[in-house]
């Protein structure tokens, strides 16, 4: 039987402003088409419900978040599908770091590959102590396909970054932490964490949030001057559309902000 996306992937609204997104593939979540999919259709509905402002990435796999990429599927496609295959899972990745919304990989086995990279187009990673990460992708013949050799090197650096490639290894939950591809360790559950952390984040401004993401990922983009001119730019955008000063008459007022 075919499997369906809306079987490999769930979503729900566990409380205003917070989505929890299941993969629930097994053995291992390969990111194949029905998965790929089935983030299209959690983001779609999100997108159209409206009101998320954190977005939980998780797992219902002990052992994993997800293994990388679909071997058995990639064993019988020609060169052409498999760049189509490779668009398909950049595509994703893609749509989730820009996103209107805060997102957080709980991790808590391992991610791989694929894996990995979904879990670094998140805003936010979290880890338990089963966490184990890697772009193994050379012992294949290839190299990381949908952002990692982009996004890895941002998070930890390029010798770190290449270290981790060029040997192919994994690293640990706590080495992840201490190097900065994750930005949390807990020893319970990741998902209980990710969402402790998310509830923190659900009272600030959210187009305010998102305004330090985009200039902090410009940070490693744009010469210094530029970046400035760019921080000028969000700050002035946040005046123009109210937020900023939704912010500051509610602090003038004593009163708790009303942000959109």
């Amino acid at each position: 039987m075919a499997e369906l996306a809306q079987d490999v992937v769930t979503w729900e609204t566990v409380e205003p402003g917070i989505t929890v997104v299941t993969l629930q593939r097994p053995p291992a979540n390969a990111l194949g088409i029905p998965l790929l999919d089935g983030m299209h259709l959690a983001m779609d509905a999100a997108e159209k419900a409206g009101g998320v402002k954190v977005m939980v990435i998780t797992s219902t796999l002990p052992g994993f978040f997800a293994a990388g990429a679909d071997i058995k599927h990639l064993s019988t496609i020609d060169a052409e599908t498999f760049t189509a295959y490779g668009d398909r899972m950049r595509e994703v990745n893609d749509r989730l770091a820009a996103a209107p919304w805060i997102s957080i990989a709980a991790v808590d086995g391992v991610a791989l590959g694929g894996g990995l990279e979904l879990a670094m187009a998140c805003t936010l990673r979290v880890a338990g102590p089963g966490g184990r990460f890697g772009l193994p992708e050379v012992k294949l013949g290839l190299i990381p396909g949908a952002g990692g050799t982009q996004r890895l090197p941002r998070l930890v650096g390029r010798g770190r970054a290449l270290d981790i490639m060029l040997s192919a290894r994994q690293v640990e939950a706590e080495e992840a932490f201490r190097i900065g591809l994750v930005d949390r360790l807990t020893d319970g559950s990741v998902t209980e964490t990710a969402l402790t952390w998310a509830r923190s984040l659900l009272g600030p401004s959210l187009p305010a949030q998102l305004a330090v993401v985009r200039t902090v990922d410009a940070a490693f983009d744009l010469p210094l001057a530029q970046g400035a001119r760019y921080e000028v730019d969000q700050i002035q955008a946040l005046f123009e559309d109210g937020e900023a000063a939704e912010g500051i008459t509610a602090f003038v007022e004593k009163r708790k902000p009303q942000f959109r």
